[in-house]
């Protein structure tokens, strides 16, 4: 059975359902266009943003290739000041850490890449940065700091990395036998450069240096 007899009493229920919901029904209706072009408004300027960020960053690669490095900086600034949520920016923040490094500012180069740790979108980055963190503050005898670095879970693809900068970690405060089940570990879980963590491995008495 229908809930209304008749045709006068459907129009007249919904004439009252109208007038009790009909501003909430267009409001919703109103709200629902404004998210939906909100969103393609917010995909536009994500696109603009990452097509302008490459632009600049192509221009930081050529500086850099023509040892133009104080051009570099800037634009490598500029990414980071005005395109900090895209992926360009973080590698300017690698890029300028590197040269950082090279110019022995050690400790900018330092600040450079924990920007990138705390800042870039994608996880891989992240981890990158963190490696290469990892790897600076060795360089720079910051071994409580680095082992603190350690202590932090990493993804799966740079866990061979992590675990020889640990051997390292290891064999500077003079654990060798720890930093030889290191270096096993690591080639177990796979690097980059296994002859060289071989040779690190047989330096602390363990493997041979052949794989």
């Amino acid at each position: 059975m229908s809930t209304y007899q008749t045709d006068d009493e459907q129009v007249e229920a919904i004439k009252k359902w109208w007038k009790e919901n009909g501003r909430s029904v267009v409001g919703g209706i109103v709200l629902g266009f404004l998210v939906i072009g909100g969103w393609q408004g917010w995909q536009s300027y994500q696109r603009n943003q990452g097509e302008a960020a490459s632009i600049v960053f192509d221009s930081m690669r050529q500086s850099v290739a023509s040892a133009d490095f104080d051009r570099a900086l800037e634009a490598g600034t500029r990414l980071i000041g005005d395109y900090s949520g895209t992926a360009y920016a973080s590698f300017a923040g690698l890029e300028m850490a590197k040269l950082a490094y090279q110019r022995g500012e050690k400790s900018v180069a330092r600040n450079h890449l924990q920007w990138v740790v705390d800042s870039a979108p994608d996880k891989a980055l992240r981890e990158l940065a963190r490696l290469r963190l990892g790897q600076l503050l060795l360089d720079m005898k910051e071994l409580d700091a680095l082992d603190s670095l350690l202590g932090t879970a990493t993804l799966p693809a740079f866990a061979g990395e992590f675990a020889v900068l640990r051997g390292d970690l290891l064999v500077a405060r003079g654990d060798v036998d720890a930093a030889r089940r290191a270096y096993e570990e690591a080639l177990g879980k796979g690097v980059d450069d296994e002859t060289l963590v071989r040779m690190k491995l047989v330096d602390v008495g363990g493997g041979s240096a052949a794989s």
